[in-house]
């Protein structure tokens, strides 16, 4: 199944880049091309993190950063993640939530994401123009969601092992979205850790299903129904500026360095660690983005011994990497990385940092 879904992508990705190599290819037909090479992307890239994020739960290696969530609130953010693929599939999307608000002490974000792959589950499991409703309502000291369709249901078979890494109803050929089954283990693990739990209750194929988060409420708490707006971006000015790319990898570096000579950057791309140290004095960059793994020494030491030199001590730093746990944001921040990115670089973010250049002490690694 793994192998299965990762190639899968891997497909319309080799097709879309053959297309840009036939000659007299029209303007609308390449942007139809690189079209369906960043959508396979991001879904290559989703299934990476989906299983590198099961794995880390599982083994207990998440902590859970608790403060005082309204659960309301966690259904509104949820419904606005999973809206596009509610609608692209033309469901009807309903909501009966008791009045009184419900806090319960826990990670927010997380709580989020189960909400919405609960919400995303049964949008996949729906055929087109299907029915979903959340209902919340208040059981004693706990508070349950519950996400109810009217899709293929769940045979009594699958049922009892509907919350197992790698479980998976039979596909359907109106189902095309794909998927490893990571979702409903990530649910039941997140609860877990909050000291809640989830159920799935199903009728049998063709009689939809319904799958309920229970959360322990925290009565002590202040309900805060107004989170605090996100802070603004600092007012800056677009400016091309001097930035090298470091990275083995020079497909990835020269493909990122076309990007950004288009945004009016004048970028220099390096293959080594050695490279970049010789180069940097004549190229004075005012933006590194390196690579962790490079081959000849690390990215954590090259930026180390670029900081060390006048010529580019005052630069900005950027990670560029394909590890992407705590630690490694830590070890970043450490060897002076002002900016840290998970491959591959999601280019609005990082073009939101080079808009913003001066800001180079606010280290948001």
């Amino acid at each position: 199944m793994l192998a299965h879904e990762l190639r899968n992508p891997l497909a319309p990705i080799s097709a879309a880049a053959d297309l840009l190599r036939v000659a007299g290819y029209s303007e609308d037909q390449t942007k139809r091309a690189a079209d369906i090479i960043a959508r396979q992307v991001k879904h290559m890239t989703d299934l990476v993190n989906d299983l590198v994020d099961v794995s880390r739960v599982i083994r207990g290696l998440v902590s859970i950063e608790k403060e005082e969530v309204n659960i309301k609130d966690a259904v509104a953010a949820a419904v606005e993640q999973s809206r596009p693929l509610i609608e692209s599939r033309n469901h009807t999307l309903s909501m009966r939530l008791v009045s009184k608000n419900a806090v319960v002490l826990g990670d927010r974000k997380r709580l989020i994401q189960v909400l919405t792959n609960l919400l995303n589950n049964s949008a996949k499991y729906t055929p087109q123009g299907g029915e979903i409703q959340i209902c919340m309502e208040m059981k004693g000291s706990e508070v349950c969601v519950a996400v109810s369709d009217n899709g293929i249901g769940i045979d009594s078979t699958l049922l009892p092992q509907v919350f197992d890494l790698f479980t998976q109803a039979s596909r359907t050929s109106d189902r095309v979205q794909g998927g490893l089954g990571l979702g409903l283990a990530l649910v039941k693990n997140i609860a877990s850790l909050h000291g809640g739990y989830v159920t799935a209750k199903s009728e049998g194929q063709g009689k939809g299903s319904t799958f309920a988060l229970a959360l322990p409420i925290f009565e002590s708490g202040r309900v805060e129904t107004d989170h605090p707006p996100s802070e603004p971006l600092l007012n800056s000015t677009e400016q091309s500026l001097r930035i090298q790319i470091v990275d083995d990898n020079l497909d990835a570096a020269e493909s990122l360095a076309a990007l950004l000579t288009a945004d009016g950057h004048v970028v220099d791309v390096q293959e080594s660690a050695y490279g970049a140290l010789k180069t940097s004095e004549t190229f004075h960059p005012e933006v590194f983005i390196l690579d962790i793994g490079l081959p000849d020494m690390d990215g954590y030491e090259l930026s180390r011994r670029l900081h060390d030199l006048a010529e580019t001590k005052d630069a900005i730093f950027v990670a560029l990497s394909g590890y992407g746990q705590a630690h490694d944001k830590v070890l970043a921040k450490t060897a002076g990385f002002d900016h840290y990115f998970v491959k591959p670089v999601e280019m609005p973010a990082l073009r939101r940092v080079l808009k913003c250049p001066n800001v180079q002490h606010s280290r948001s690694a």
